[in-house]
């Protein structure tokens, strides 16, 4: 009777063995393989770039995201540094796959953090330049910072909707550029689903949604 009993075990064993094994191999190829390659680590360097735009030309950041594209006409006579430093990262291609990592519907999208946490940048800081000469509003793209001045680096943000008009109050980001075209890829990625940050902040996205690349047009 226990012998009985021991085969009856020993087959349920090997059924729940081989479903398990059934499930697995159904993952999809794709993700197994970007498990088996991760992202190189972003690039670092020690001190913010030697100025190389012109700021008498036009600059268009073409942005392709997941989620669609977006062309941003930057400020280079209002923000040299700023967008100098941008187009720089840009073609250094530091923006490559780096996720959207706080998104606040009728506010703005912030990204540029190779991290992804919030707290990740390039390795070195750039100057403020301000005042701004512009109002926040939907399709303004600034540089985001900490509470100390010119603590900006990499991460950026562009306004999504009317919550943008409070930073007027307190202009403490630099204007660097404004969206052209591709608007409705913005309000795409404010409508994502989002869930709370480690503050409490309802402004992390369930999906990841990032940028494939950054193009910059010069003429």
């Amino acid at each position: 009777m226990k012998r009985i009993s021991f085969i009856i075990l020993l087959a349920v064993a090997l059924v729940f063995t081989m479903a398990a094994c059934s499930a697995n191999s159904g993952k999809n190829p794709e993700q197994g393989k970007q498990e088996a390659q991760p992202k190189q680590p972003a690039k670092q360097w020690a001190s913010a770039p030697p100025m190389a735009i012109d700021p008498n030309k036009t600059y268009i950041a073409h942005m392709e995201t997941n989620k669609g594209n977006i062309s941003i006409e930057l400020l280079a006579k209002e923000a040299p540094k700023t967008v100098n430093n941008f187009v720089f990262l840009s073609r250094e291609k530091f923006y490559d796959g780096v996720i959207f990592h706080r998104v606040i519907k009728d506010f703005m999208i912030q990204g540029g953090d190779p991290l992804g946490t919030g707290t990740g940048g390039p390795g070195y800081n750039i100057e403020d330049e301000l005042p701004v000469k512009r109002k926040y509003e939907k399709g303004i793209v600034a540089m985001a910072r900490t509470n100390q001045p010119n603590s900006g680096g990499s991460q950026f943000f562009i306004c999504n909707g009317p919550g943008a008009a409070g930073l007027n109050t307190q202009p403490d980001y630099v204007i660097f550029g404004k969206v052209i075209d591709g608007m409705d890829t913005v309000d795409k990625i404010s409508n994502v689903q989002v869930t709370q940050s480690p503050t409490g902040e309802e402004s992390v996205p369930v999906e990841k949604v990032f940028v494939k690349t950054i193009t910059i047009e010069e003429k």
